[in-house]
């Protein structure tokens, strides 16, 4: 241990060192170092998180304004909007596979401030974009640095935590996310929906983007490698066949189908949560859209310019609504996200997937088949939006604990960051379908749903990895 760790040791750390962890709780005999690397990590993914989120809590007011058109409902804006997601999925495997092999190669903490700066600076000058091709721009340079920082952020945890707490550690890292759409959610209730710089105000949202950068300051001046990643680097210099960050390697005949099974997992899960998990906003949304129409007397079927007309005139009401949808919903979804460490200890890692996608299966054919259709009561679906949440998400943080647990030190980052970014190219791939075919948000969310059920399918080819030590 190196001194600075030394220096954050806990009462107990000492008989967890000597290997007396027997009877330990998961967060008993944590060192100070210990923490403050989830501390860090979690901020990081954070901000992460809000950075990817501030463009959904607004898009509906920046593409508007970017287009030059009168709503946010016109199909321009929509298929705008999905190109828009479509390149932040293509930058985040780019850069999730780029950074994960790079921290491999020259380390874990280094490669963090990279990736934080990059997503940072640009979420910021994102507020400068004058035209549409420009925000789809930005949106990929942003997404590399968020891709990377995850698959670095969650390399770094499951090698410093000891193997009692790993999953419950990685777990709490991965649910940190709820935070950063919660920001998002909160720039799109209180900023956004105010106007408070009119049709700009948009732009104020990703303006704060650079808020993250001053993380660079704790990592650069509190964070160490690895021990792990150290001694694979001692190897690498010893036995050039231990070559660390080689994506080559992924495909060998011992990593292939633990590579083959993250990408797949990744995949569904991401294709999901961008298809399928987001438009639960739409729940309360289109409830008060509804309201709006007859508060103003306009019938159903009425033509879509006089819908339109109704939906302006009641911009602010249904903004919040959209924002209240949201917030329950990842209210429900930082819940599955936590309780993932603590199923996949109860259950397995295997178990744990499979009941969260049989979850989401169910939910979101309920969600999207009944519940939106009926024009189901705001009361019903405050309580069944975070049920929503909770399964439609809570798989998503069994990728930080199971993907580092699937290969050794050396490919560990591009592991773990190639399985979960490699993803984002059929999630992409899904987004401009769905933009080509003019698929309704509800509609994208239907078609989407099945990828939950294939998921257990997934799952049973995996291999179980509970109570096994991190491959060195």
């Amino acid at each position: 241990m190196s001194d600075s760790e030394s220096a954050y040791q806990s009462p107990s750390a000492s008989k967890v060192a000597e290997g007396g962890d027997e009877g330990l709780a998961w967060y008993q005999g944590i060192t100070g170092y210990q923490w403050l690397v989830l501390v860090v990590a979690s901020l990081g993914w954070v901000f992460d998180i809000f950075e990817g989120q501030v463009f959904v809590a607004s898009m509906r007011d920046a593409m508007p304004q970017l287009l030059g058109v009168g709503s946010a409902d016109d199909p321009l804006v929509a298929t705008w909007n999905n190109y828009a997601l479509a390149s932040f999925l293509l930058g985040g495997a780019f850069g999730g596979i780029l950074f994960g092999m790079l921290s491999d190669k020259i380390g874990r903490s280094k490669t963090m401030i990279v990736t934080i700066l990059f997503y940072s600076v640009f979420t910021c000058v994102t507020a400068l974009a004058n035209a549409p091709w420009q925000m789809v721009l930005l949106r990929f340079l942003v997404a590399m640095g968020v891709g990377g920082e995850w698959a670095v952020a969650s390399a770094m945890v499951a090698e410093v935590m000891p193997k009692r707490s790993r999953s419950q550690m990685s777990s709490i890292f991965h649910a940190s996310s709820v935070f950063g759409t919660l920001m998002a959610v909160a720039v799109g209730y209180f900023i956004i929906s105010a106007k408070l710089w009119g049709d700009d105000t948009w732009r104020l949202g990703f303006l704060i983007g650079i808020v993250p950068a001053l993380l660079v300051v704790v990592i650069r001046w509190k964070m160490k490698e690895p021990e792990q990643w150290r001694r694979a680097k001692e190897r690498e210099a010893k036995d050039s066949t231990q070559a660390t960050g080689v994506i080559g390697d992924l495909f060998r005949s011992e990593n292939l189908l633990n590579t083959v099974i993250g990408v797949a997992l990744a995949t569904i899960g991401l294709v999901t949560f961008w298809g399928c998990h987001i438009y639960g906003k739409n729940a309360l949304l289109r409830s008060a859209e509804k309201a709006a129409l007859a508060a103003d007397g306009i019938p159903l079927d009425a033509d879509q310019s006089v819908k339109k007309a109704a939906y302006q005139a009641h911009s602010g009401e249904i903004k919040r609504a959209e924002m209240v949808s949201m917030c329950l919903n990842t209210v429900g979804g930082g819940l599955g996200l936590v309780l993932f460490g603590w199923f996949a200890n109860l259950m397995g890692r295997k178990g744990a997937f499979i009941f969260y996608h049989v979850g989401g299966f169910v939910m979101a054919l309920l969600m999207f088949l009944y519940l939106i259709p009926a024009n189901s009561s705001p009361t019903l679906l405050w309580v069944v939006l975070p049920v929503f949440g909770f399964l439609t998400l809570g798989m998503h943080a069994g990728y930080a604990v199971y993907f580092p647990e699937l290969f050794p030190t050396r490919l560990r980052g591009t592991g773990t960051g190639f399985c979960f970014n490699a993803g984002r190219f059929g999630t992409a791939a899904a987004m401009l379908i769905a933009a080509q075919m003019a698929w309704k948000p509800e509609q994208t969310a239907l078609y989407m749903a099945p990828l939950y059920a294939i998921g257990v399918g997934v799952t049973l080819l995996a291999k179980e990895t509970r109570g096994a030590d991190l491959p060195d």
